[in-house]
């Protein structure tokens, strides 16, 4: 009596075993999205109380890292003896730019880990972006600084990838190991939303190139320049203020209070979370969906492909712990 081809004793243990492995494979790991919020974040709504920030910045982190101490979340990102960027955003002016509250706990809590103050960078597109956020602008290097691409300069080699090519800043390329990301939670009337990956187009020299055809695929192409690519550790959005239409500038009658901060390692699953808060905003005040008015950010997806790989936008994939 013949056998038939691969029904052999040996065959059906590699099957078996085979079959085995597979059963006991770990599912692939979610991607984490914190979110920690305050009802009483900003009393009377002035300025962010910095004590109450403090504590909702720390329960992000906790939540992200998993660990209980807020120094030692911070200890993940940086090292010291490192020099770390925090890439603001402060094109809209105070109204709707990175909070400086917040951004001094940040700086508070890298200090903690070991962070030398002369090690820690504010930076953005401009000076006189900075100081319309709220900064004061200082290139001293014995204390924080703070400093736009229009004084620190591009590093004269081009960076490229797909259908970006562009000068990267000095800042990021020469000064800093690491980059802290801080975005703000907003819309923008062309590219859709503007969070973790929109905000590196501050980091380039000619992002005005890069906004047609709703941002796809320049958003997700310019994060991949390898400096960029490279050295963002950690993204933490501003979402104290939200804002859902008329961004990127100030709009208040389109914004609301979040009254929290969001923060994550993958900047594709922070950008899909934080699109489908602004989204369900926008039903709820009986507006169109971006996809409906022709700027759904669909960079997101991009970012994600098979080619770019820069994090999920699966929700599946996506796990929101929220406090």
């Amino acid at each position: 009596m013949h056998r038939k081809a691969g029904t052999s004793r040996r065959n059906l243990l590699r099957v078996c075993v085979g079959g085995a492995l597979s059963l006991d494979a770990a599912p692939p790991e979610k991607s984490k999205v914190a979110i920690a919020r305050d009802p009483r974040i900003r009393p009377a709504g002035g300025a962010p109380d910095s004590a109450r920030l403090l504590k909702v910045l720390d329960r992000a982190m906790q939540l992200l890292y998993g660990l209980d101490s807020p120094a030692e979340c911070w200890r993940q990102v940086a090292r010291p003896g490192e020099v770390v960027g925090l890439k603001v955003n402060c094109l809209s002016g105070k109204g709707a730019s990175t909070s400086t509250v917040l951004v001094e706990a940040i700086c508070e809590r890298l200090a903690e880990a070991g962070i030398a103050q002369s090690d820690i960078v504010i930076w953005d597109r401009l000076n006189s972006d900075l100081e319309s956020g709220g900064f004061r602008v200082t290139s001293r290097k014995d204390k924080i600084r703070a400093i736009g691409n229009d004084e620190a300069g591009y590093y004269p080699e081009l960076s490229v990838y797909g259908s970006v090519g562009s000068l990267v800043s000095n800042t990021l390329v020469k000064t800093c190991h690491a980059i802290i990301n801080l975005p703000v939670l907003k819309d923008h009337g062309i590219v859709g939303v503007t969070l973790a990956l929109k905000n590196l187009f501050g980091a380039i020299h000619n992002p005005n190139k890069y906004h047609i055809d709703a941002g796809d695929p320049y958003v997700a192409d310019a994060f991949m320049l390898p400096p960029i690519r490279q050295k963002v550790r950690l993204t933490i959005c501003d979402a104290i203020t939200a804002q859902y239409e008329g961004g990127p500038s100030y709009m208040p009658q389109w914004s609301w209070p979040f009254n929290g901060v969001m923060a994550s390692r993958d900047p594709v699953a922070l950008d899909y979370t934080g699109w489908q808060i602004i989204e369900k905003k926008r039903a709820e005040k009986g507006m169109k969906t971006l996809r409906d008015v022709k700027r759904e950010p669909a960079y997101i997806a991009r970012a994600a492909d098979a080619q770019h790989k820069l994090g999920t936008n699966d929700p599946r994939l996506i796990e929101v712990l929220e406090a």
